[in-house]
């Protein structure tokens, strides 16, 4: 499986499955240019997400990776603005 086709699974199965297992810690994306993005916005987003994977666009949907937000209190899904939960923070 290339690269694209593993960000592609790696992202449906956070939109099925937001939380981190083991330790049920809550995910979110990270785009090619440095945003966050919740599961929220990457379910309803996923075709745009998907495309931009496949066809390596630089269009904001690009997600590279999956983390998770240990400590940073002041995180926040660039796309709706809700807050991501932090691990250990406040």
């Amino acid at each position: 499986m290339t690269k694209q086709g593993e960000t592609i699974q790696q992202i449906k199965a956070f939109v099925r499955a937001p939380y981190a297992w083991p330790g049920g810690y809550l995910q979110y994306a990270v785009t090619s240019d440095g945003a966050a993005l919740c599961a929220a916005c990457c379910k309803k987003e996923l075709k745009n997400i998907v495309t931009a994977i496949s066809q390596s666009l630089n269009t904001g949907w690009n997600v590279v990776g999956i983390d998770i937000n240990w400590e940073e209190p002041d995180l926040y899904c660039d796309h709706c603005s809700q807050p991501i939960e932090s691990a250990y923070g406040d």
